[in-house]
């Protein structure tokens, strides 16, 4: 029998993932209470995409892991790290921010395969060549096994993607199917940010982009 659950809600700008760190600003007076009071009680809060219009129903729980910074006006940086997905089924308003009851949800149950296995493998090694081209990192040990869930969500959080593209990621409750769409985008996004990344170098030397393009026919 599925069990509603009722959490905090903070509605962000962002897509969470589980497996996927977080850090936060918090400033708002309604959110230094939300996570004062997550603190106190090692509580999870629901992370959902606000797309400046309306609040999407399925997110991520994200749990503190360690508060990076506290300001003498209560303001805190805080570092935190995606557990649970859910679904919104009621929104609550009596404290100062949004609560929710929700249902929890997870990948459908698949026998693990070379495929999968490969296909993390690979997704991974092209998440690091996007975060390098990006001169970014990804900020975490990925060690030499990684279950093949684990690899679509940290594929999935990758900046290259819109935050439309990782809320479908994110609703997906197929490994498989998350590590296939994950790998073949990233391929693309690669491809174009290393195409990108050509023709500034060419233009920023002596403006000819003519071998580029005799390049490209």
């Amino acid at each position: 029998m599925v069990v509603s659950e009722r959490i905090p809600l903070f509605p962000l700008g962002v897509v969470l993932f589980p497996e996927v760190l977080l850090p936060l600003h918090i400033f708002e007076e309604r959110y230094k209470e939300m996570i004062g009071e997550c603190l106190e009680e090692d509580r999870e809060f629901g992370v959902v995409h606000y797309n400046g219009t309306e609040i999407l129903s399925k997110g991520c729980t994200a749990r503190i892991i360690r508060v990076l910074k506290r300001y003498p006006d209560g303001r805190m940086d805080i570092l935190t790290h995606g557990e649970r997905r859910f679904e919104i089924e009621d929104i609550h308003e009596e404290k100062s921010y949004m609560e929710s009851s929700v249902r929890f949800f997870d990948d459908e149950e698949e026998e693990p395969t070379e495929k999968m296995q490969a296909l993390a493998r690979e997704g991974l090694d092209l998440l690091m060549q996007v975060e390098d081209v990006a001169e970014k990192q990804i900020g975490r040990d990925l060690g030499e096994q990684i279950d093949p869930k684990v690899a679509s969500f940290l594929i999935a959080s990758s900046d290259g993607f819109t935050a439309e593209e990782k809320q479908g990621l994110l609703e997906m409750t197929s490994t498989r199917d998350r590590l296939e769409k994950g790998v073949r985008s990233l391929r693309k996004i690669l491809e174009r940010m290393r195409l990108t990344k050509q023709i500034k170098h060419i233009i920023s030397g002596n403006g000819h982009v003519l071998k580029l393009s005799k390049g490209l026919e």
